[in-house]
């Protein structure tokens, strides 16, 4: 028969275990993979409910990244087109997220201050700006002053990467790369 003592450690080692194993699991150090579906070379293709960013490479083949991604409500999904590359951007809040997050973004608030780029900036050392028909979806994919929030749901709405994998995206992917968001 299982004491209560057994029962609760048991219980505890399976909880470890679980959340070792899950922490284990993701990895954001870019690496060498194969895909399972058919993207054309050139093509990025990002898996929000996984974390990761594939810059496909060679047919079934991709390097990929570990990212951060939209909060619930928040993220883009679809295909779009990167139209602009910048080195250390400058920001600005959307009104949107100036009207949400108030207390976060009130120094923007009823004026036209946008940030340089920099150490502080949120949009980290790269941003690649993704359009649909010709037209800015203010949503990016870009670097962060935060790296603790790479694997995690936390913006809003951009794709977060490590600057240091974001400088090496942004080497390799050029103006005009289609992504996919699914």
């Amino acid at each position: 028969m299982l004491s209560r003592r057994h029962f609760l450690a048991a219980t505890a080692a399976t909880t470890l275990f679980a959340r070792t194993a899950s922490a284990a699991e993701f990895d954001p150090t870019p690496q060498l993979v194969r895909i399972k579906k058919e993207f054309l070379p050139g093509q990025l293709l990002i898996l929000p409910r996984s974390y990761y960013l594939y810059f496909v490479t060679a047919p079934r083949k991709a390097m990929r990244y570990g990212v951060g991604v939209g909060k619930a409500g928040l993220e883009f999904t679809g295909t779009a087109t990167i139209q602009v590359k910048k080195e250390w951007p400058t920001w600005r809040p959307t009104q949107e997220m100036i009207e949400r997050s108030p207390h976060t973004y009130g120094r923007f608030a009823g004026n036209s201050y946008v940030q340089p780029g920099g150490d502080d900036n949120p949009l980290g050392a790269r941003a690649l700006y993704l359009f649909q028909d010709n037209v800015d979806t203010y949503f990016r994919i870009h670097g962060t002053i935060a790296p603790e929030t790479i694997g995690h749901s936390v913006s809003n709405g951009c794709i977060r990467m490590l600057n240091e994998h974001v400088i090496d995206l942004y080497e390799r992917v050029p103006v005009g790369t289609v992504v996919t968001v699914l």
